[in-house]
């Protein structure tokens, strides 16, 4: 990952664009901050690994059908109200 300082990367965009494009991360330093300059095929493919709450419960292994066979199906207490 080759690293900028925010002035450099100003002065020198088109080469910091040109290497993120080619694959490589581009990190760059400001002094309340920095962020990473990757490609949109690398966003998108980081991006489309993330799967919902919903599909993340479903799927293996964190199924949970078996959970209604743990269940105590003895009768319930009464409560007197």
């Amino acid at each position: 990952m080759k690293e900028w300082r925010i002035a450099d990367a100003k002065n020198k965009l088109s080469e910091l664009v040109n290497n993120a494009l080619a694959g490589e991360a581009q990190l760059v330093h400001r002094r309340d901050g920095n962020v990473v300059i990757i490609s949109k095929e690398e966003y998108e493919q980081l991006i489309g690994q993330r799967k919902t709450f919903k599909q993340y419960i479903l799927s293996p292994p964190h199924e949970i059908d078996h959970l209604d066979d743990m269940r105590d199906k003895s009768p319930m207490r009464s409560v007197d109200l």
